[in-house]
């Protein structure tokens, strides 16, 4: 089918003079893609990690690699595992399939691996070669879809290096030339980060548009808000709008910084690197007795602009 066993008894495993000869096995291991075990009624090699034979170390360092394994278990030895399991405990049980109970033994540790390592019984060589096939070719499906998805994942990716090139462009532009190219400076306006936070806050369908305060308070007032005296700021430096509920017992208020803008209330352009989203906050309020009424109450929670 393509692959290249690894066996040692032909010559597959490199080994040297100063270990024992199973060590250079279980080194191998790290060095292939799929592990194919085959566990029948023969123990094997005892290795020198006890109680386990060379085999068995062979399929517990995949499994601690990581490795892709594919057990196998004659059948008649899997049919009788059962019985094995029934009578573990008791002394002096003979069983005929195995010619070691750590066999046995050993299946029981394999059964209880918590990873995706099938465990399927064969009868002959053909069982395991039928299994193997189709095993691999949906494998190798899977790395066809894999590599189609590699086309996304780099489109992606350029998708990224590229927005991260506009951004820094644009905080280059602003910082440098916002005061000469009066083009840049309205695409920098119309995209402003304080119309996106307003339309979410407010849950507004529509986009939001302003280019000053006065701007924004005849937007907000449309929308029931009407603006705080500066006397009665809760925090100095926050302008404020508020609205009241239906029945009176609570108001929104709307509060913006006033570095949002200038001295003369025209909107500071900020880039979305610069742009602070707790600068614009609004929340909902028990009304006291001592704070100030507004003049008309909510007739509609979304009242077109």
């Amino acid at each position: 089918m393509g692959y290249d066993p690894v066996l040692h008894e032909r010559g597959s495993v490199p080994y040297g003079s100063k270990e024992k000869l199973g060590e250079y096995c279980y080194r191998e291991i790290n060095q292939v893609d799929i592990l194919v075990s085959i566990i029948g009624g023969r123990f094997g090699s005892q290795s020198e990690h006890q109680p386990y034979s060379i085999s068995q170390i062979e399929l517990k360092t995949a499994y601690d690699a990581g490795i892709q394994a594919f057990i196998f278990v004659e059948a008649f030895v899997l049919s009788e595992y059962q019985t094995y399991l029934r009578n573990k405990d008791l002394s002096g049980v003979r069983f005929n399939y195995v010619d070691d109970v750590r066999v046995y033994r050993f299946l029981e540790e394999v059964h209880g691996l918590p990873n995706n390592n099938p465990i399927t019984p064969f009868s002959s060589a053909q069982d395991i070669v039928k299994f193997l096939r189709e095993q691999w070719a949906g494998m190798f499906q899977r790395f066809l879809k894999n590599e189609e998805r590699q086309k996304e994942v780099h489109i992606i990716r350029d998708l990224q290096a590229n927005m991260q090139t506009l951004n820094q462009l644009v905080t280059y532009l602003t910082e440098e030339k916002q005061n000469s190219d009066g083009a840049i400076r309205e695409i920098l306006r119309a995209n402003h980060p304080i119309f996106a936070q307003l339309k979410k806050l407010l849950a507004v369908p529509y986009r939001v548009f302003f280019t000053n305060r006065k701007e924004l308070n005849e937007w907000l007032r449309v929308r029931l808000f009407e603006e705080v005296d500066r006397e009665q700021w809760d925090v100095p430096g926050v302008w404020e709008w508020m609205r009241n509920s239906k029945d009176g017992k609570f108001y929104e208020l709307v509060m913006i910084r006033d570095k949002v803008f200038t001295d003369d209330g025209e909107l500071v352009i900020y880039t979305a690197q610069q742009w602070d989203d707790e600068w614009v906050s609004i929340s909902k309020r028990e009304r006291n007795v001592e704070e100030p009424t507004l003049s008309r109450g909510i007739t509609d929670d979304d009242v077109p602009f």
